[in-house]
């Protein structure tokens, strides 16, 4: 009988498990296949994921400082809108290197990290929680007090558990130019339905392009059109879902969500690393395995922490959707030197950017 039984083994799962092991409780963790693959998701993070990884891990890690971004209405060629800091913003790492340091430090606090073992089944019961887990040598069953569901936007946790769905699902893809490109800026695309497409220099690693949609779009031939007017051929093409906004309730008696099962993202460009690993930071300050009362707290903690960000969010995405004069009008009234936190909307009201918009 484990304490937390952890189902998924990205950002979330994996800082769950570590900090849950380190608060002393026994931690199984269980990845469908090797952890960091297939790669779903962009690199482009705020510069507070150090705070999440060994200090020797960002010479690994990093690929690129970025300072700013340049917003675009229409493709490469049309206007650009720069914001920006004079110092960096914001980092590209390797995407899939960053899970497997974070696994490695879920094992190295001493959870039990099983790769290649998929749960195909979860029974939440009145005193434990039953998983089947299959992998090479046939199925077994796992018994926990309590599960961590932190599998991704089509979670099984979510589904098994009887648990509401995410308000939304984009589809998202991107690709890559092994062309190498230093560059400041990422440059953003508000050509894309209700979202926005999207052009990160990764420094050696080359150059990442790629876009997000609602279902229902062409979101293959959008992507050619996007690559297609940058004049660049990509390898490496994925594909994942963004899940976009919180369900109501991301817990029932014994199973809890964090990160892209509990949609735990930022609706404005879809990112959810950091708002991940924040809610499991949350959920081990707040469960008890022995207490399934506590998950109200968990439930309660991380919604104070992140709800005000994400509903803010919430608004700058409407902006996407804008008529393209309303947009100019907008992102040059906006644009020039910021004082934001990139994970953080409230920051545009903060002290210093207020500062920076009436400096200008």
């Amino acid at each position: 009988m484990y304490d937390f039984a952890v189902v998924g083994v990205g950002p979330a799962g994996a800082r769950f498990a570590r900090r849950a092991a380190e608060a002393g409780y026994d931690v199984v963790a269980f990845e469908s296949g090797t952890v960091g693959t297939p790669l779903a998701c962009s690199g482009h993070v705020s510069t507070d994921i150090w705070g999440y990884v060994p200090d020797d891990a960002k010479s690994e890690l990093l690929q690129n400082r970025v300072y700013g971004a340049r917003f675009h209405v229409g493709g490469p060629d049309s206007g650009a809108y720069p914001f920006y800091k004079r110092e960096e913003v914001s980092n590209v790492i390797d995407r899939v290197e960053l899970d497997r340091t974070l696994a490695a430090c879920a094992r190295d606090a001493g959870a039990d990290v099983r790769e290649n073992h998929t749960v195909v089944d979860v029974d939440e019961r009145a005193e434990d929680v039953a998983l089947t887990v299959s992998n090479e040598d046939g199925t077994e069953t796992v018994r926990a007090k309590m599960v961590a569901g932190c599998d991704g936007p089509t979670s099984r946790v979510r589904k098994q558990c009887g648990l509401p769905e995410p308000g939304e699902i984009l589809h998202g893809v991107l690709a890559f130019d092994p062309a190498p490109d230093d560059g400041d800026f990422v440059d953003v695309h508000l050509t894309a339905p209700r979202f926005f497409a999207w052009r990160i220099p990764r420094g050696d690693a080359g150059v990442e392009y790629g876009l997000g949609a609602p279902p229902g779009a062409s979101v293959n031939e959008l992507f050619d059109r996007l690559t297609a007017a940058y004049d660049v051929d990509t390898e490496h093409f994925c594909s994942g879902a963004i899940p976009i906004g919180p369900p109501e309730r991301v817990h029932s008696r014994r199973a809890f969500l964090i990160g892209d099962a509990a949609a735990q993202t930022k609706p404005f460009t879809g990112g959810g690393i950091l708002y991940g690993m924040t809610a499991a930071d949350c959920a081990v300050d707040a469960v008890d395995p022995d207490d399934p009362g506590s998950l109200r707290d968990y439930e309660s903690a991380w919604r104070a922490e992140l709800s005000r960000e994400i509903a803010l969010g919430r608004w700058i995405r409407r902006a996407y959707s804008l008529p393209a004069p309303i947009q100019r009008l907008g992102l040059g009234a906006l644009s020039g030197e910021i004082g934001v936190h990139m994970d953080r909307p409230t920051s545009f009201f903060s002290r210093e950017h207020l500062a920076k918009l009436v400096g200008r």
